[in-house]
């Protein structure tokens, strides 16, 4: 069976984008792989965070992972820091990666521009995101496209390292959905979905209650031609609703045309909105269930028990191949 792994941040609120782009594929994904999904709590400290805040969306966001489906008996579910290895093997691959390849990240771009002052963390956090998925001898990796950057360092740091000292790294494939792997913003529809944009309006949590989601979808701007249509260039609102609802019904964006041709946007955006409910109540009774449980705390204390036998036989393969320590038998 071939290793999956992913991980997400502990950054606030889980949005709509989140679960459509990562968490919905997971739970696809738990019967037919070995995987390892990790909250990757020592990424979110490269820029600065308010240490009660972290370790409450930590917890959130663990919970969010079993509540929208995700099975603890199937997959792995660990926190990073709770892994050693992670930044252990982060600083090993740091010393074969090069400071050009690092400064060429799109992400460190956009991140540090125009900023005084940076960390070094920023600079450097790819290494450890390449730790994350060698540890497992991961074959997978279901990203979003603006993370396809960081897989591709991925696997050159693994095959630098496999032909420099010793090949012991898979080289892992990315996995990007052919639908709905960019879930648009609902004020502007050609930028990505994200809990940091200002406008609240822009985004949908999965905590969001019905009348917040129902006023959201209604204000989301669209166009004024009035056909429910998809065209991604010149109709990217109604695109990205269309997008939504047949991602979350699993009914095709012709079928959903078809039933709407003739009808105006409001009866529309009513029944994407009605869509949103109903998926998500679900998942919210199962959220707060377990944020008032101790069943939370034993499935991650778990979940890093057995990431952490895995991670520990790697790590050793890293330490023996670069000539680290002492030779043990």
């Amino acid at each position: 069976m071939k290793t999956i792994f992913s991980g997400i941040q502990p950054s606030g609120s889980v949005t709509l984008g989140n679960y459509i782009g990562a968490l919905k594929q997971f739970v696809d994904l738990q019967d037919e792989y070995n995987c390892y999904f990790c909250i990757v709590d020592q990424h979110a400290i490269t820029v600065s965070q308010d240490r009660l805040a972290l370790r409450q969306n930590i917890r959130s966001l663990a919970a969010m992972y079993l509540a929208v489906g995700i099975d603890p008996e199937k997959v792995t579910l660990f926190i990073q820091s709770e892994v050693p290895a992670h930044a252990q093997a982060g600083w090993m691959l740091q010393c074969v990666a090069y400071i050009g390849e690092l400064e060429r990240m799109t992400q460190f771009k956009d991140k540090s521009h125009g900023k005084e002052a940076v960390s070094a963390g920023l600079l450097t956090y790819p290494p450890l995101m390449a730790a994350d998925i060698l540890l497992y001898s991961t074959d997978l990796v279901p990203v979003g496209e603006d993370q396809k950057q960081h897989l591709e360092l991925t696997r050159d740091l693994a095959e630098r390292f496999n032909k420099k000292y010793n090949d012991i790294f898979t080289i892992p494939e990315v996995r990007i959905p052919k639908v709905g792997a960019r879930i648009m913003s609902l004020a502007e529809p050609t930028k990505k979905m994200s809990k940091s944009d200002a406008n609240q309006k822009a985004f949908i949590t999965l905590l969001d209650d019905p009348k917040q989601i129902e006023k959201k979808i209604k204000s989301a701007v669209t166009d004024s031609e009035g056909i429910v249509k998809y065209d991604k260039e010149n109709k990217p609102g109604i695109s990205n609703l269309l997008s939504i609802y047949s991602i979350l019904t699993g009914e095709a964006i012709e079928q959903i045309e078809a039933r709407y041709e003739g009808k105006g946007y409001g009866d529309f955006k009513q029944d994407v909105a009605d869509v949103l409910i109903e998926t998500l109540s679900p998942i919210q009774e199962k959220y707060h269930h377990l944020m008032a449980s101790d069943e939370l705390d034993k499935i991650l204390d778990h979940g890093a028990e057995k990431a952490n036998a895995v991670a520990q036989k790697m790590l050793k393969k890293m330490e023996n191949a670069m000539g680290l320590g002492r030779k043990r038998k």
